[in-house]
């Protein structure tokens, strides 16, 4: 029988400002707060070999789940996702968290592409980093297809606690092998911050806990 490979899982939903006609993320935003016009992304991700993860320098993972937007008629769900965590861009020290989701409205297909920006500007700005997702919505099947609408999604400090509720190791045959996938991924995702915000004025070891304890939820 094939050994199983170890991976991890967690949803997260984002919600913001969102306005169709609009190319630009924040002034679409701007103009879906004041009109009322929400959207929200109820992500599903996984990450089906966790090693293999690791070690792709692209950091490929799976999503699925759907998009909630008033003008469009409620939630629908979604399909050919797409998932990135930390991946290269071509700005000099940024990387890449990449959400992107295909789906159908009245016989339309569409394309919803977002992206969070992770790099040490100034300020403490690493919790905004990855809870910010500046999203465009495109006719078509992909990101190459027309514009429709933007906005910028985020998850809120809530959402951000209920996330970490979420996070499951699959794969694995004990407790002890889930506390050490676990830990592997808690070392990536720090590691990576890390890299882009250098820790600012916080030692390794205090870097690493306070992010385990603000972004991971635990102590």
């Amino acid at each position: 029988m094939a050994e199983s490979t170890i991976g991890v899982t967690f949803r997260e939903t984002m919600t913001g400002g969102f306005a169709l006609g609009e190319s630009d993320p924040r002034e679409g935003e701007r103009k879906g707060r004041a009109d009322g016009t929400m959207l929200a992304l109820h992500a599903n991700v996984a990450i089906p070999d966790l090693d293999r993860f690791i070690s792709d320098p692209e950091h490929l993972g799976e999503l699925s789940g759907s998009i909630e937007f008033g003008p469009f008629g409620g939630r629908i769900p979604g399909a050919n996702g797409v998932f990135n965590l930390f991946s290269p861009s071509d700005a000099p020290k940024m990387k890449l968290m990449v959400y992107e989701l295909g789906f159908e409205h009245e016989g339309k297909q569409y394309y919803l592409a977002g992206r969070k920006e992770v790099r040490d500007d100034p300020g403490f700005d690493v919790l905004s980093d990855t809870t910010t997702l500046y999203t465009t919505l495109h006719e078509g099947t992909d990101r190459t297809g027309p514009v429709a609408g933007a906005g910028v999604l985020s998850l809120g400090m809530g959402d951000l606690a209920a996330l970490t509720r979420t996070i499951r190791v699959t794969g694995t045959r004990s407790r002890r092998e889930q506390a050490a996938a676990l830990a592997s991924f808690d070392r990536f995702f720090v590691g990576e911050l890390w890299d882009t915000h250098l820790g600012k004025a916080l030692s390794p070891v205090r870097w690493w806990r306070w992010l385990l304890r603000t972004v991971f939820n635990r102590a």
